[in-house]
């Protein structure tokens, strides 16, 4: 069986950048923020780990010469994670698309149209669990299926509470995600950057259904309206209290609403060498 870490401890890299620097931080078990100058190397970090973790094999055999993790439990050989990034470009290679890929135009809209798909199985998961929960005859049946439930509700009413500004709601009898906006039906891909840019955060973090994981942000603040950026963690956390948040961000926004003391400058985790 395969045994999946609970989160990161630990992240050291033996040489930055051709050997001038090496990196040792110590991990918050939910909130990190990795912050500093432009090329300072906050985001080659957080590249150089994800890097190592897409690779192929269980950890840590698989990971980067000169990139180690501790992580809890010690022995996991597994790491769930999830990786955003900021920037919204236009998509390559879109000629290769299928006629209802045709809509897809950027890389975020690529990101999202996978997420439906993810989306579609995680309801179905749910609904299997909503069902066993009522099957079971216990006292607390339908206490339990509420539960179960209670995470998407959330993330429905995220939606629609970041939306009303522009009088968007998320339809709520779709099995794909759709939004209504004064009569018309809304597919994600019409949306703007900055409203995509929230859906795709929130809908990953949904979609691990409060697994214990990782979920690195690159700058996810690009896009972002201010007030948007000031709840983006508490969002996160809401949504998964077991997810582990590593982020990159230039953003005091990300950091108003009480994570000042999760802040980390890359300069107080490096040492040249």
């Amino acid at each position: 069986m395969q045994k999946y870490a609970d989160y990161i401890r630990q992240i050291e890299i033996e040489s930055l950048w051709s050997g001038k620097r090496h990196i040792v931080w110590d991990l918050d078990r939910q909130v990190n923020i990795l912050s500093g100058i432009n090329g300072e190397g906050k985001s080659t970090i957080l590249n150089k780990v994800v890097k190592g973790l897409s690779s192929e094999g269980e950890f840590p055999s698989h990971m980067l010469k000169g990139v180690n993790l501790i992580v809890e439990p010690e022995d996991a050989k597994w790491i769930r994670y999830d990786i955003i990034r900021s920037f919204d470009r236009p998509l390559i290679n879109a000629e290769s698309l299928t006629k209802v890929e045709m809509a897809l135009v950027t890389e975020l809209d690529w990101q999202i149209y996978k997420l439906q798909r993810k989306y579609l199985d995680y309801q179905v998961n749910i609904g299997n669990r909503i069902i066993q929960a009522l099957q079971s005859g216990e006292p607390n049946a339908a206490e339990h299926a509420q539960q179960i439930s209670e995470p998407k509700q959330k993330f429905q009413n995220f939606m629609d509470d970041l939306y009303k500004e522009t009088g968007k709601k998320i339809i709520r009898t779709e099995n794909e995600i759709k939004f209504t906006q004064i009569g018309e039906t809304l597919s994600p891909y019409q949306l703007s950057s900055g409203e995509k840019q929230i859906l795709a955060i929130l809908l990953t973090v949904l979609i691990e259904d409060n697994k214990n994981y990782v979920l690195f942000m690159d700058e996810p603040e690009v896009s972002l309206h201010v007030e948007w950026q000031k709840q983006l963690i508490d969002l996160i956390l809401a949504l998964n209290p077991n997810v582990q948040i590593i982020l990159t961000t230039h953003s005091p926004a990300v950091i108003m609403n009480g994570w000042i003391d999760k802040v980390t400058e890359v300069s107080d985790i490096t040492d040249k060498v």
